[in-house]
């Protein structure tokens, strides 16, 4: 069973998926907040949670990040800079110190409540995933990459059609992003080892409420073998 027919929600049981396809050339890949705030384990988030008492909630999303999201999007990045293909980021960046222009969801009480200055440490991606000269880098005020900022601009700019999208948290800011790209019109893939949320349970049911309706979702294998077998 592939990850598309794992991931098949109530609509499309016991129908026959459609073929996925796609032009390499006009394919890119797009790594959603993989941003040291959320992903390090002695930074960010992570110590607000063990003050807080509550890290041990935490300990899981953690493990999958480091055994399995890293890892794939790692080898996911590499495998498109190695084809000379788009690669682009989305992450959360306020251009203020004190973040007036954040979104009123990123001013709110609670865990979406992040304060992440354009320059600073904390909105910087993760070390493996470091961007390159020459790859874009959309920054965000919002859940969305497509909310509030030209991504979807420059995508049409550089004649893209598909975007394989990765990165945290599935249920949010990916989810969100995957809509806004599917309403405007792009093919997308989202990735489901190359993605996580806050539980398992989170992630599973975000992706089969998004999958053959908003996205396709498959897994950092399937996705390579598409891009190949389309080279």
């Amino acid at each position: 069973m592939g990850t598309r027919e794992k991931y098949v929600s109530f609509y499309y049981e016991g129908q026959e998926l459609p073929e996925v396809k796609l032009d390499p050339k006009k394919t890119a890949l797009l790594i959603v907040d993989m941003q040291n705030e959320f992903v390090l384990r002695d930074f960010g988030e992570a110590l607000e949670f063990k003050e807080a008492g509550v890290w041990e909630r935490w300990i899981p999303f953690h493990d999958r990040l480091d055994d399995i999201v890293i890892p794939n999007n790692k080898r996911l990045l590499e495998f498109f800079r190695e084809k000379g293909m788009t690669v682009t980021f989305g992450r959360i960046a306020c251009l203020r110190e004190d973040g007036e222009d954040r979104s009123p969801v990123q001013k709110s009480e609670g865990w979406n409540n992040m304060l992440m200055p354009v320059n600073s440490y904390s909105a910087a991606m993760i070390d493996e995933l470091t961007p390159l000269e020459n790859e874009i880098v959309v920054n965000k005020t919002t859940d969305s990459v497509t909310t509030g900022t030209n991504y979807l601009m420059l995508l049409r700019f550089m004649g893209i059609e598909t975007v394989v999208v990765t990165g945290i948290v599935t249920d949010q800011c990916v989810a969100s992003t995957v809509r806004g790209l599917a309403d405007d019109g792009f093919k997308v893939i989202c990735v489901e080892d190359c993605c996580a949320a806050g539980s398992q349970e989170l992630h599973d049911q975000e992706l089969r409420i998004m999958n053959v309706i908003y996205c396709d979702v498959m897994s950092t294998d399937e996705v390579i073998d598409l891009i190949e077998k389309n080279s």
